[in-house]
């Protein structure tokens, strides 16, 4: 008898502190109930963000806008070998806020880290007027030039100055520009899609901004020296962190980590080979042998967590692809148009200006998107969900690749003229790079369906402790995307020997890599298409269902069931004449 009380004492403890717990406010939050920020401070630290990851986007964009042109004209690069740098150089640009913000998380203090990073930032965005700087047109007299920095040392920095670059840049986007800092926890569907669409929308505003400025002025203006302007853009963002460099360091909550999902995969993939060869499994989800009730080593909240990041894992696998395509705007398409007739009105137009043309659509749907979502999500008993938004974003982008595949075959049809681009003259097709609007048009409107529905489904269908792993996921699958599409190209110019992806396109058959990509991408549309149901029902609270499945939750439900017995039971008229005497 006295075990048994104890037990119950221990019992009622547990339920007590779990019931108290969920009276608490959430951790991140408690800061805020005694004593609440001005609306004038709010502001500006929302301002200060936001002015940080603009600047930091237009630093982003003016390295990636003409560097093909320079790989090609001043270090000598292939075509090919252009396009798998600018590629190689996004993709890592996807990656390194996941790597930045593990570090942050465990080796590293923010604050120490945000420092380092801004210095990698600095010293990136510095090195590159080093490696672009017009040193044979300097004159030291009338006899003697300034010495000329070599190829390879040339080469060398322009490496280490993009992988710096690329690491400050992850760190800005981990630490002082997380999603988390936006306080999007209690949003509904309806809000999460509304900021996901302005939020592209401004970055890609400023992206046009910089894709008609600064590639003019690094092919037409100041050239070589155009990497200037990043640098300056860089610098900005620094200033800014400095600025309000309290205020801006958010730190988020830390009861969920990468490796925590990883290692519940892991250990869950090892303990079911395991079983399967030697004993029978009696779970219902293989991710279940890593519970600790089921002989692994971590808890039900997490291998729970870990299982609704898991119904993500195809979404996130059929984006592959899709990126691929998107990266042909850096890359293929930037060929292309370097290839054709930039002359217009007696004006020069510079090449990465034409992509200003795949961001107007995406400028024009967004306000006409939030209408249909106004009327979509009205009514939340019918479960509205942007899959439908992602299913015509990828077709729209197979469309896209197989029309750059006939305007290729078009633009050979024209003949071929002198065009004067930054030191070079490059012989071209006469066809006015006008007539490459279209592909560049239906891959803007394929990013304005695909990214922010991509975003809202990462963020909103796991609870909300794991939605920093589940965007964290996201990018990394991004970030292969990138990666797949540079290992495309260069598997297509090994394997046809240069035909696929020439280095002189009249030479070659680029039209081929198109349509085959576009025969893929419309095979990944008619896969996702097929799985798209799974990711239909936005309107229920995972957080709920998520703690609704743990030990904790089972006991008071249990508790408050015997309470609400026992009460009927007192209250009831219906007693037998015994049980009244």
């Amino acid at each position: 008898m006295p075990d048994a009380d104890r037990r119950d004492t221990q019992e009622k403890g547990f339920l007590n502190h779990m019931a108290d717990k969920e009276q608490r406010p959430l951790p991140g939050r408690s800061n805020h109930a005694g004593k609440l920020p001005q609306p004038e401070k709010k502001l500006q630290e929302a301002v200060c963000v936001l002015l940080v990851e603009l600047c930091e986007r237009f630093t982003f964009f003016g390295i990636v806008c003409n560097m093909i042109l320079f790989c090609t004209v001043k270090l000598g690069y292939r075509s090919y070998q252009a396009a798998i740098v600018n590629m190689c150089f996004v993709g890592t640009s996807t990656l390194t806020p996941v790597l930045v913000g593990w570090l942050a998380e465990y080796l590293v203090g923010r604050i120490k880290l945000v420092c380092i990073c801004m210095f990698l930032h600095f010293l990136g965005t510095a090195l590159l007027p080093v490696v672009s700087f017009p040193f044979e047109d300097v004159y030291i007299d009338r006899r003697h030039i300034l010495h000329t920095l070599p190829k390879r040392e040339q080469k060398i920095v322009f490496y280490f100055a993009l992988l710096t670059a690329s690491l400050g840049i992850g760190g800005i986007r981990a630490i002082v520009c997380p999603l988390s800092a936006y306080s999007l926890e209690d949003c509904g569907p309806k809000e999460l899609l509304s900021f996901f669409n302005w939020f592209h929308w401004l970055v890609n505003l400023n992206s046009a901004v910089v894709f008609v400025s600064i590639s003019y002025i690094q092919q037409s203006v100041a050239r070589n020296l155009g990497f200037l302007i990043p640098f300056v853009s860089g610098l900005m963002a620094m200033i800014t962190i400095h600025m309000v460099r309290g205020e801006m360091i958010y730190k988020p909550k830390t009861d969920s980590s990468l490796l925590t999902t990883f290692g519940v995969i892991f250990s869950a993939l090892k303990t079911h080979c395991v079983r399967y060869r030697y004993f029978s499994t009696g779970v219902t989800n293989w991710l279940d042998h890593a519970k600790e009730n089921h002989g692994g080593q971590y808890s039900e909240t997490q291998v729970e967590g870990t299982k609704s990041l898991t119904r993500l894992f195809p979404l996130f696998t059929f984006q592959i692809l899709y990126r691929m395509c998107i990266m042909q705007i850096p890359s293929g398409y930037y060929l292309q148009t370097m290839n054709s007739n930039l002359h217009f009105s007696g004006f020069v137009l510079p090449v990465a200006a034409m992509n200003v043309i795949s961001i107007v659509p995406l400028l024009i749907l967004v306000p006409i998107l939030e209408c249909i979502n106004s009327w979509l999500f009205s009514s939340k008993d019918t479960g509205h969900s942007p899959t439908i938004y992602i299913v015509v974003g990828h077709l729209s982008a197979a469309l896209s690749v197989m029309v750059a595949g006939f305007s290729e075959i078009h633009r050979k049809h024209f003949p071929q003229v002198e065009q004067t681009l930054p030191e070079e003259v490059l012989l071209v097709s006469s066809m006015p790079c006008f007539h490459l609007a279209p592909q560049y048009i239906l891959l803007g409107v394929a990013e304005a369906l695909v990214t922010p529905s991509c975003s809202l489904l990462s963020f909103r269908l796991v609870p909300e402790r794991m939605r920093g792993i589940s965007m964290h996921f996201l990018a990394l699958f991004n970030g292969a995307g990138c990666f797949m599409g540079a290992f495309f190209v260069q598997t297509a110019h090994a394997g046809t020997q240069g035909n696929w992806f020439p280095h002189l396109l009249h030479e070659g058959k680029l039209e081929r890599f198109f349509f085959f990509l576009a025969s893929l991408m419309m095979v990944n549309t008619l896969g996702f298409w097929t799985i798209a149901h799974r990711y239909n029902n936005l309107h229920q609270d995972c957080t709920n269902e998520f703690r609704g499945s743990l030990p904790g939750e089972k006991l008071l439900k249990r508790e408050k069931a015997i309470k609400h017995y026992n009460t009927i039971l007192e209250s009831s008229p219906i007693l037998s004449p015994m049980e009244k005497t």
